[in-house]
């Protein structure tokens, strides 16, 4: 996707706000949406255990943008499951807007996930037979939620794909399918949007183009994002960067972000 000079102005303009806002210390978000305590997951493999999560604490704040780092296989995708309800702890605690997932039934992280956590993963995972807009509005209607059109409308003009509305998803490209992924996480309202490796099916320029809208998409409705990537520059573009280490949490920096690697499971 390639942006007209006032697109790239705006955007630019956008994230320099964001950092004057910073500096003044006019943005004051301290409530904790996510939380994590002690959370830990092994799996069963045959006769041995892995130990995917090894006693994690985590937290994330109201309408931050938190990238997670680390080699593969240290846990991310383990962690962003937990955090969604796609998953459930061997031990430990997983609190999302004031909800423990920890106690919930199977049910319950049902309702949780199609009410609370909006996913965009790798795989754009659209219905081939349904258009643009049913794919957005699908899962609302699954859930028998009201359709909020004029905020569908708003969020397919952010993230320029109003004129795409009545197209089928073979007829876009990879950065216009994940930007419809990206419309139907959001269109729930969801309190959490976790996105694992969202960019890995495109090339650098859309991927960048991408979560530079998903960014200016999550700051716009107040979302809070927690990405994994293992891509540095799109780390940097986050609030805060954090690091997986062999199932456990430890702080992030420019120095870990630049020696990742792209390779293998997470």
């Amino acid at each position: 996707m390639i942006f007209s000079f006032c697109e790239r102005f705006v955007i630019f303009l956008f994230y320099d706000m964001e950092e004057q806002k910073k500096k003044r210390g006019i943005i004051v978000m301290e409530n904790i949406i996510v939380k994590t305590k002690a959370l830990t997951k092994h799996y069963e493999t045959g006769t041995h255990t892995v130990t995917a999560l090894n006693g994690v604490d985590f937290e994330v704040k109201e309408r931050e943008f938190v990238c997670i780092i680390g080699k593969s296989g240290c846990g991310k995708s383990t962690l962003l499951h937990m955090l969604g309800g796609l998953d459930t702890p061997t031990q430990g605690t997983v609190i999302v807007d004031g909800m423990n997932l920890s106690n919930m039934n199977r049910e319950q992280l049902a309702l949780f996930r199609r009410r609370k956590a909006g996913f965009i993963f790798q795989q754009y995972n659209l219905i081939p037979d349904l258009t643009v807009y049913d794919n957005i509005t699908f899962p609302l209607e699954l859930d028998g939620a009201r359709i909020d059109r004029e905020f569908i409308r708003e969020l397919l003009q952010t993230l320029h794909i109003a004129d795409k509305t009545e197209m089928f998803p073979s007829m876009l490209s990879g950065g216009e399918q994940q930007r419809v992924a990206i419309a139907r996480a959001l269109a729930a309202k969801p309190a959490i949007i976790l996105a694992d490796e969202p960019t890995g099916n495109l090339d650098t320029a859309s991927a960048h183009a991408v979560i530079g809208l998903l960014k200016i998409v999550a700051k716009k409705y107040r979302q809070t994002l927690i990405v994994i990537t293992h891509d540095p520059d799109i780390a940097q573009m986050s609030d805060r960067i954090v690091r997986l280490q062999d199932g456990k949490l430890v702080k992030g920096s420019d120095s870990d972000v630049s020696n990742e690697s792209s390779c293998g499971h997470k």
